[in-house]
């Protein structure tokens, strides 16, 4: 049989569907796939080619872009695939045989589909480990990556729960299935669900859908372990996936055993997975609190803080005795709360019981204007006396931290469901706080420092601050500190920037050229590149290009998911994965005085611009 002579290929489909419904398969180099060509005959699919240039056959070979394949079920089009070259030849079922080697080197990515049909394709084109002959494809690497990354766009965590539990139980193709087809078809979902929560990592796991949908299908593979005795090795690893969210319980699946002696740890029970209320009160969070009607203490503690504890921590870092202070929280409709010494300060959705606020017992109101207090204004004396490379590590090392738990998945929640990603964005919007915050900060810092001469010496710390970040491949606050100096009411005082030192201005000047947003911020993107893994980007860039990759594209064509779209989407956020470790697995962690530590761990931020340009004026009053 000899795809050169141009022979048209039709396959019989099951009486039962209608005349006329048949699967036509064109090009030659896909022999391998006639296989799943005659599945999809079964059910009753169309598999039709689409030519660039109309369909007429031309001694001329066609380039990728010209060969479409479409398949169709009942007049409409569910999946779109498109023919690319792939650099990873594979060997024929002929090879594999022992006879003639052929390479092939074409494969084919989804352009668009329907949600059910993309699921379907990439179940049919895994490759499991142990498939004898089976080069693996990096082609389906890269869907796989690419369905896990960004699936909230067109299907929920609960359709596509149910979808794989559908595909891991239902008898395809209307018939009888052999056991090694089912086999198969078994291990491919419990593959994908490996790979799944292998990625997810801790990101999903408070969802009740991914609960209820992990007990179910260990359950279904428990209950398949007799008819398929090779399941036990994806039962272990299944187990190893979700260890650390059960209770740890013995049990022996015994149906039918016959002496096989297969002993397995079951992973659920009926309750349910094991609460993690204390992994909760451990987790980070940030706080923020008001020791004047426009300016706070920006501080990261843990979610189970008592009320005593973060008083304590506010009047160490104001130099204020604590038993002078009380914690008040200001509800949304105005209530003053007074919080007592045991009270927790954050509630059970990680949310603060209101705008807090550290008052003067004697006076009972908020801590008078900063104008008026002379503490606050001895912060910018404590900066100077600091190491400039202690205070990058340290921000550094707050960055790192927040940084290294944003999982890919929170870029795609925060562009497509932004009101209403809830907790999934998290970590995101914590680092994009921390680098609005360290902005502010910079500000407040120069802008409340009274004296000339030690203004200078601040703004000198700052450039070589940000020098640093630069050089411990932080880019965040490299950014933040540069935008920080560069805004109006910092940028204004003349007589300030005068006495600046030669050298720092060039300096300034070299670092500002890194944040230039010319040609979309090419300098920036040429550095970043040069920068080796570990590193923390920029993140406003980065979801600049994400917006600009959703906004320029639809997200549907004629009802069908447009996966190139989704495809530039997943290729953009798997930079955080990139960035986050480097070929060892190793962070960017460094040592720190405990000294930089304590102050960049509570920042004084005022969070008003009004206010910020009133300091600057009466700083340099205008002329």
């Amino acid at each position: 049989m000899s795809w050169d002579c141009g022979l048209r290929y039709m396959f019989s489909v099951s009486p039962a569907l209608q005349p006329g419904n048949m699967c036509m398969l064109q090009d030659k180099e896909d022999l391998s796939r006639l296989e799943a060509a005659q599945r999809l005959a079964k059910d009753g699919c169309r598999f039709l080619q689409h030519h660039g240039k109309g369909s007429e056959r031309t001694s001329e070979p066609q380039s990728d872009e010209a060969v479409r394949l479409c398949l169709r079920e009942r007049g409409h089009d569910v999946l779109i695939l498109q023919r690319v070259s792939s650099e990873q030849p594979a060997l024929s079922a002929t090879a594999r045989g022992g006879g003639r080697v052929e390479a092939r080197n074409r494969r084919y990515v989804v352009v668009s589909g329907t949600p059910e049909k993309i699921l379907e394709h990439l179940l049919n084109e895994l490759t499991l480990d142990d498939d004898p002959g089976t080069p693996p494809s990096k082609e389906s690497d890269t869907l796989l990556d690419d369905v896990l990354l960004t699936y909230p766009v067109f299907m929920s965590t609960s359709d596509l729960c149910q979808a794989l539990l559908g595909h891991y139980c239902t008898k395809r193709h209307r018939g009888k299935e052999d056991r090694k087809e089912a086999l198969e078809r078994k291990r491919k979902v419990l593959h994908l669900v490996s790979q799944w929560m292998a990625l997810c990592k801790d990101f999903l796991w408070e969802d009740e859908h991914v609960k209820l949908f992990m007990k179910t299908l260990y359950r279904y593979v428990l209950d398949d372990l007799y008819e398929h005795p090779a399941l036990e090795k994806d039962v272990r690893e299944l187990q190893k996936l979700y260890q650390p969210h059960r209770r740890h319980a013995v049990d022996e699946y015994s149906p039918q055993r016959k002496g096989k002696g297969l002993v397995h740890q079951l992973s659920l029970k009926e309750n349910g997975l094991q609460s993690r209320g204390t992994a909760r009160e451990t987790k980070e969070v940030m706080c923020h609190v008001y020791i004047t009607m426009d300016s706070f203490l920006s501080m990261r503690t843990r979610a189970g803080i008592l009320a005593q504890e973060l008083l304590q921590a506010v009047a160490e870092r104001m130099e204020v005795p604590v038993g002078k202070l009380v914690l008040v929280a200001v509800t949304y409709n105005g209530g003053r709360l007074l919080l007592r010494p045991q009270d927790r300060v954050f509630s059970e959705s990680l949310r603060p019981v209101g705008r807090l606020h550290v008052c003067r017992k004697d006076l009972g109101e908020v801590l008078n204007p900063f104008t008026d207090n002379t503490e606050l204004q001895q912060g910018a004396v404590r900066m100077l006396s600091l190491n400039t490379w202690d205070v990058a590590v340290a921000l550094t090392n707050f960055d790192w931290t927040i940084f290294e738990s944003i999982h890919e998945q929170e870029l795609v929640y925060f562009t497509f469901s932004r009101h209403s990603s809830g907790d999934h964005t998290v970590a995101l919007e914590l680092l994009l706080q921390r680098c609005n915050e360290v902005q502010l900060w910079v500000m407040t810092e120069v802008l409340l420092c009274p004296a000339l001469c030690k203004r200078v010496q601040l703004i000198k710390k700052f450039i070589k601050i940000a020098a640093h970040c630069k050089a411990q491949r932080n880019l965040n606050c490299f950014f933040a500190i540069i935008m920080g100096l560069n805004t109006a009411a910092v940028s204004r005082l003349g007589h300030t920037w005068e006495k600046i030192p030669g050298k720092f201005k060039r300096l300034f000047s070299e670092l500002e050229t890194v944040t230039d947003p010319s040609l979309n911020h090419k300098a920036y993107r040429d550095s970043f590149k040069k920068m080796e893994a570990p590193k923390i980007p920029f993140p406003p860039l980065l979801l600049k290009d994400i917006t600009f990759i959703h906004e320029g594209n639809k997200t549907f064509h004629d009802n069908l998911v447009n996966f190139e779209k989704l495809h530039m989407i997943a290729d953009t956020v798997r930079l955080i994965r990139q960035c986050q470790k480097d070929h060892m697995g190793n962070g960017i962690t460094q040592k720190s005085s405990s000294e930089a530590r304590a102050y960049i761990d509570y920042l004084h931020i005022i969070d008003n611009q009004q206010t910020l340009f009133e300091l600057s004026h009466r700083l340099e009053p205008r002329a």
